[in-house]
């Protein structure tokens, strides 16, 4: 334990974070997620230099930073403490990543300018890792049981596949496919729309402790930051870019879980639906999406894995009806059959002939057949269907 008289850096302390992660951190403050401004700026400088040029009120020339907007940034500077804010991230386990550490998803990257400087997260894992087999499930916060039930079969069955279930912890279909996943031990992460240190929504507060100590709490905002309608949207383009694929199990027509998908189709990304009821408005814009092209039908994990999954390795198995004994026999001996009657008189060979367009010796060779696997019987001349129970 580190007592009054060590010096600092001693046993127990963290040692000093880097400029360029308390720069990043004073960024993730400055900006809204996404801020597409400090992204191009970011193309060309180091975070701490971009930090340096916003108190010294320089406008470097490239597209959209103005003095306008360099006022924005300059009025939250002001009391930003940086160090705390990792300290504060530190405290609740979590850790601050930034482009360039060995746990950064370089899929994120293909957001662009409006790359996260930065993600604060909370749990266990490498977030670069469990996203090389991640999958997104979103739809709507006011979902059916039929929509949660899914969700949660869809979400257990993938975990125990070895994916890694993606969400935003929202009421509805997001808290399903998280519960899913916890259900069968797997690994699931929630991206959140607030800071790791603040559940929301309050009625999910133990559904985000739980995913936070057995799965992984992802946000671009700093510690003790609340969510807005924005934040929401902006929150979808990081799950969609995370995960190798996106599946919409529930959506009305306006629902914001169709932003995720049409991200993740612009990322190209795979974008999944399973179909609900049509008389649901809560599948119309799932049905509309896959009506479009914006989406394939899925029906279940082995579907998702064989989209999403290596080729060759996550194939989903062939589906088919039940083969019955009938569906086994020649064509010539499923024709006399066919002509078989099922009364108990049944009919004269000739007359069976007629029926199959078949000879009458091949049609009596047929029957004989038919009668030593039990399908037809002799009744004198005539030949009849077997009577089963």
């Amino acid at each position: 334990m580190m007592t009054h008289s060590q010096p600092p850096g001693g046993a127990g302390t963290p040692p000093a974070p880097e400029p360029e992660r308390l720069a990043r951190a004073v960024l993730s403050r400055l900006g809204e997620p996404g801020d597409a401004v400090i992204g191009r700026w970011l193309g060309r400088l180091s975070a701490a230099d971009v930090v340096r040029a916003i108190r010294a009120g320089e406008v470097p020339s490239h597209p959209g930073l103005d003095g306008a907007r360099l006022a924005g940034y300059q009025a939250r500077l002001p009391g930003l403490d940086p160090s705390g804010d990792l300290e504060r991230v530190r405290a609740v386990g979590g850790r601050f990543i930034i482009p360039g550490d060995t746990e950064w998803p370089s899929q994120l990257d293909d957001l662009g300018d409006g790359r996260p400087v930065g993600l604060w997260t909370v749990g266990t894992g490498s977030l670069r890792l469990l996203a090389l087999r991640s999958v997104a499930m979103v739809g709507s916060r006011s979902c059916t049981a039929y929509g949660a039930h899914v969700a949660g079969e869809l979400a257990a069955q993938l975990a125990e596949r070895g994916w890694v279930v993606v969400s935003g912890a929202a009421y509805g279909i997001d808290a399903a496919a998280h519960r899913g996943a916890l259900a069968v031990g797997g690994m699931t992460v929630a991206v959140l729309a607030s800071g790791v240190d603040v559940p929301y929504p309050k009625g999910n507060a133990e559904l985000i402790r739980r995913i936070g100590a057995q799965g992984l709490l992802v946000s671009e905002l700093p510690p003790g930051e609340h969510p807005n309608r924005f934040r929401f949207v902006l929150r979808n383009r990081v799950i969609a870019a995370l995960t190798r694929g996106t599946v919409v199990v529930e959506a009305a027509l306006r629902s914001g879980a169709l932003s995720t998908a049409r991200r993740a189709r612009d990322l190209n990304r795979h974008t999944m639906g399973v179909a609900g009821p049509v008389t649901s408005e809560l599948s119309a814009g799932v049905h509309a999406l896959i009506r479009s092209g914006g989406a394939v039908l899925v029906t279940d994990a082995a579907e998702i894995g064989e989209l999403i999954g290596a080729i060759g390795d996550d194939l989903a198995p062939q589906r088919s009806g039940p083969v019955l004994p009938r569906d086994l026999l020649e064509p010539a001996v499923a024709r006399v059959l066919e002509a078989v009657p099922a009364t108990a008189e049944g009919a004269p060979v000739e007359r069976l002939a007629r029926q199959s367009g078949l000879p009458p010796d091949e049609v009596l060779q047929r029957l004989y057949e038919l009668g030593s696997i039990g399908y037809v019987e002799r009744h004198g001349a005539h030949w009849r269907l077997v009577r089963r129970r």
